[in-house]
């Protein structure tokens, strides 16, 4: 009985698949190829067949296995056989990859994509567009709420028609309303209670051109028929004369526009009015207000003391300043036209970048201003905004800064020249070319 496999035999001379006691060596035989796993070992169930490995390369790809593993092809060669030098890949390092796909380029283990610039600056780009809206959306209605809208223009009877400009009555009173005694000392206010006009002018912002409009508190006026803003009776005009000033203190806001209104024909669209400290305090904010004051001048009652040429003034110093009256021969006349110069550097300084585009300096402003200003019931922040920027136009030389014109006095009060003031009523309801001139 033969126990050994088929295929090898006992004879000497035929030795294969196991030693040989014969002093010559033997020599080499072909084996059948036979594939791993091909023959099950007994009691072991055949295992399912797994596709080889391919061997690394030595940028660290994987060689694909290559159906010539059994025709003596070598690995990493073209297909048929041939020599690799570099050993990267089927066809060398510039070869095709399986299927002729071209081959994975190589990378450092751990290297980072590089970034995508063009995307990073548009996220960034509509972030800050964002960030920016929404700040200026809650600027705005911050702003909104603070403003004090309690003058009722609805109030007012008799109105003249709309004119093709927006017209603002700009009000300055003593109100000394949140001023401590110290206060009241050092801004050299006094101690009077209730509020009183220290100052008006008309500003006409036109497509023409914006016109500024000193109305001095001493001028002539009649006061005509109108309802009491409190009481809401009617009282009757008997052609009595006053000075401006006094229709303010008889009934406040609603009455000083109908005594404009019915002495000019012009009609006021929005009123606006400021206190001694919320003017003093907007100065403040801002860092000062640079001036050129062509003459120097004193005035004890006001606290002013002025030399000539250009400085800054804070709040304490521009009050002052548009407040004194006793150190001009034209008392009344000069300070208006102080005022006016003022006034106009001020909005010309608030509605600029630098002050806008700094909520450092913006939102104190806005609050030393609001907290203060009152307005009529309809001025939105945007007149407001409107009402700024003309009186910045105005200082920039785009527009026209006068006095009401005069013709001479009664009994001490300005009496205004009424051929005048219906030819500049009619150019600014027109919305033309400002040409009246005022001789003072």
């Amino acid at each position: 009985m033969n126990d050994w496999p088929e295929g090898w035999s006992d004879d000497r001379n035929a030795r294969h698949g196991r030693g040989s006691a014969d002093a010559q060596p033997e020599g080499h035989r072909v084996m059948r190829h036979v594939r791993p796993g091909s023959v099950p070992r007994q009691g072991v169930p055949p295992q399912p067949q797994q596709p080889p490995r391919s061997p690394r390369s030595p940028d660290g790809y994987a060689n694909a296995y290559d159906s010539g593993y059994n025709t003596g092809q070598v690995y990493g060669s073209p297909r048929g056989g041939g020599n690799n030098p570099g050993g990267y890949g089927p066809g060398g390092p510039g070869g095709r990859g399986p299927g002729g796909a071209p081959p994975m380029p190589s990378q450092s283990p751990g290297a980072r994509p590089a970034p995508n610039w063009g995307r990073r600056i548009k996220v960034g780009s509509i972030t800050l567009a964002v960030v920016v809206l929404a700040t200026t959306v809650g600027t705005y209605f911050w702003a909104d709420g603070k403003m004090r809208r309690e003058v009722d223009l609805a109030k007012v009877i008799d109105r003249p028609a709309e004119g093709d400009c927006t017209t603002y009555l700009i009000v300055g009173s003593d109100s000394r309303e949140g001023m401590t005694s110290e206060d009241k000392k050092r801004l050299h206010t006094g101690s009077a209670d209730g509020k009183r006009t220290d100052s008006m002018m008309i500003l006409a912002a036109c497509g023409s051109g914006n016109t500024m409009i000193s109305l001095p508190r001493d001028s002539d006026v009649e006061i005509p028929t109108f309802v009491g803003s409190e009481s809401g009776k009617t009282f009757k005009g008997t052609g009595r004369r006053v000075k401006l000033n006094a229709a303010y203190a008889e009934d406040g806001p609603e009455l000083l526009v109908r005594t404009v209104e019915h002495n000019t024909g012009l009609r006021i669209d929005h009123y606006a009015e400021i206190g001694f400290a919320g003017f003093a305090n907007i100065v403040d904010a801002l860092g000062g207000v640079e001036m050129n004051i062509e003459k120097g001048f004193k005035d004890k009652k006001s606290g002013a003391d002025f030399q000539a040429g250009k400085q800054t003034l804070d709040g304490e110093q521009a009050l002052a300043f548009v407040r004194t009256r006793y150190a001009f021969a034209e008392s009344d006349l000069a300070r208006t036209k102080n005022q006016q110069k003022f006034l106009a550097a001020l909005a010309n300084q608030a509605a600029t970048p630098g002050t806008i585009l700094n909520p450092f300096k913006l939102y104190p402003t806005l609050g030393a201003g609001l907290d203060t200003l009152i307005v009529d019931k309809d001025m939105s922040l945007f007149d407001l905004g409107e009402m700024f920027f003309a009186m910045k136009g105005v200082n920039s030389g785009d527009g026209t800064s006068m006095n009401m014109p005069i013709s001479g006095s009664r009994g001490g009060n300005l009496v205004w020249d009424k051929a005048k003031v219906r030819q500049l009523v009619q150019q600014i309801q027109n919305d033309e070319k400002v040409t009246v001139t005022s001789d003072r």
